[in-house]
């Protein structure tokens, strides 16, 4: 515990500071928040606002498919289930998708997506 305890926070490199905060920007759903901080602010470096901006389109993203397949479920029919459970393979995959780009951020590799673009080396 003593080696913890001596630790100070200007010891820790300012740059993996940044990676960790990078690193909440790509919790799902919970991340959203600290992105439209940031980008609300005008605050961080380049590559955090790339990647507010990045985590912002894929959570509106989400969250408008969403709640289009929930509303086309309960005012369908005859085929609610498969609408439901297309909703949740995609929030799955939503959820999949947050924890590649972590491993891909941790790996210190280009973040990227086709339809959303290239968010920039993050080292």
């Amino acid at each position: 515990m003593k080696e913890f305890d001596d630790l100070q926070l200007d010891e820790i490199e300012p740059d993996a500071i940044r990676h960790v905060r990078l690193f909440f920007y790509l919790v799902p759903i919970f991340g959203f928040f600290p992105a439209v901080w940031t980008l609300y602010r005008h605050a961080g470096s380049r590559q955090e606002r790339a990647l507010s901006r990045f985590v912002i389109k894929m959570a509106m993203g989400w969250l408008l498919l969403y709640g289009l397949l929930g509303a086309s479920a309960i005012n369908a029919d005859s085929i609610p289930l498969p609408l439901l459970l297309t909703a949740s393979f995609m929030t799955s995959g939503y959820f999949g998708l947050n924890v590649l780009l972590m491993v891909r951020l941790w790996q210190r590799k280009v973040i990227a997506l086709p339809l959303l673009g290239k968010v920039g080396r993050l080292l």
